[in-house]
């Protein structure tokens, strides 16, 4: 079979296509594996009983039945949807927003595909620019999405040694370097895999340094604010119309949706329906149906509030005393728990691979993730980035704390 240029990157090696073959053939062969390796919400009665409710009136009244499955959204997404993402927006954070402002894409992934490859790559001119992740470690997702290769540049971050075992990467400002091969800056909030909160403080700089270069600031809040809102520290969402901030309904416990929400200027909106509209032709109906009355209730908030993140605190706080107990006086740093759904941990000097490491605890019944895949863009070679694991705590209960003894 002769293939296209595309045709030979998006099916030859790729990090995260290898890794999920692996998952899902290790656990075809042991159904009872400890699966503390993907990034699945945990199951909350609370947020699935009103997910049903809401997908029970859906289906009850015929227009709305017809709504959801019969018929095409507009390219941007449902327009009563988006209205009422933009007026929670306006009524809780004071931003001026409207629903020209909002964009539903099907996954917050296939947003990222559009939006990276909108500004970075190859240039008209010839030139090529990158998207730069100013904090690395980053989301394993990004690191093949590019139509061309070498999207991503990246800058080692600094690393603070804590107290009890624990650590914190913070963004190293003295060696951000911004020239004109970068065509935006990109982080994660709260980070995946590190579970890392930038500080307000950081978020501001890096706003400001992304407006000064004339380039945009796109933070992925997938597991962030203002939802599903799983930030274990004091943290302010931030958006400016030089941001590109991109969120979604996976997290809340609607991964099956396949729901991305773009909050943007709106010449950004209208590039990426543009594009959307010819790669997808449309997005689905599911997430935004479920989804306009907890937007214009208010509801999401509530229940990422008061359900979701003390749920993800106390199972992290938890988690985090399993590992320490378990772990005794090995030489293991972990990185504080701020948010998302997983534990990074760091084994200084691990003399073998994280992926060697990884091969060992599958073959014991336990799967997580290696750590060298989590670094995209980083051109230097860091002995770090091959002793770290992610571990998600996001199972059943008992179901951690043996993975965790394991």
């Amino acid at each position: 079979m002769k293939l296209s240029r595309f045709g030979e990157k998006f099916t030859g090696h790729s990090g995260i296509v290898a890794l999920m073959d692996d998952l899902g053939s290790a656990l075809n062969e042991n159904p009872e594996m400890i699966f503390m390796g993907g990034g699945n919400p945990a199951r909350l009665p609370e947020v699935e009983r009103v997910m049903g409710q809401s997908l029970q009136e859906l289906l009850s009244d015929s227009r709305r039945r017809h709504q959801l499955l019969g018929i095409y959204q507009p390219p941007k997404g449902d327009n009563e949807f988006c209205l009422y993402v933009a007026r929670l927006l306006q009524r809780e954070f004071g931003w001026p927003v409207t629903e020209k402002n909002i964009a539903v894409t099907n996954g917050s992934q296939s947003a990222f595909f559009v939006l990276f490859n909108l500004f970075a790559g190859e240039m008209p001119d010839g030139s090529r620019k990158t998207i730069h992740l100013p904090l690395t470690p980053e989301y394993l997702g990004y690191s093949d999405i590019g139509l061309s290769d070498a999207l991503f540049s990246a800058s080692v971050p600094a690393i603070e040694k804590l107290p009890g075992g624990m650590f914190k990467y913070h963004v190293d400002f003295s060696r951000l370097q911004i020239d004109h091969s970068i065509a935006a800056l990109s982080v994660s909030r709260p980070t995946n895999p590190t579970g890392n909160v930038l500080t307000d403080e950081e978020m501001a700089h890096l706003d400001q340094i992304a407006r000064a270069n004339d380039i945009p600031f796109i933070i992925d809040g997938a597991y962030g604010l203002p939802f599903p809102g799983i930030v274990f520290n004091q943290a302010v969402p931030l958006w400016s119309d030089n941001t590109i901030l991109v969120l979604s309904l996976s997290k809340f416990g609607l991964p099956g949706a396949r729901t991305g929400i773009i909050v943007a200027a709106e010449e950004v909106v209208e590039a990426c329906s543009n594009v959307n509209t010819i790669v997808s032709l449309a997005c689905g109906n599911m997430g935004p149906g479920i989804g306009r009355q907890l937007f214009d209730s208010g509801e999401i908030l509530r229940l990422s509030r008061e359900v979701i993140q003390p749920f993800y605190r106390q199972r992290a706080e938890q988690t985090l005393q399993w590992f320490r107990e378990a772990l005794g006086d090995l030489p293991c740093h972990i990185h504080t728990p701020e948010g998302a759904i997983f534990l990074w941990l760091w084994f200084e000097g691990l003399p073998v691979s994280s992926q060697t490491l990884y091969e060992r605890l599958k073959a014991r019944g336990v799967l997580v993730v290696p750590g060298h895949h989590f670094f995209p863009g980083l051109k230097e070679k860091w002995q770090h980035q091959h002793e770290c694991i992610r571990v998600s705590y996001a199972q059943d209960e008992e179901q951690v704390k043996r993975g965790v003894e394991i």
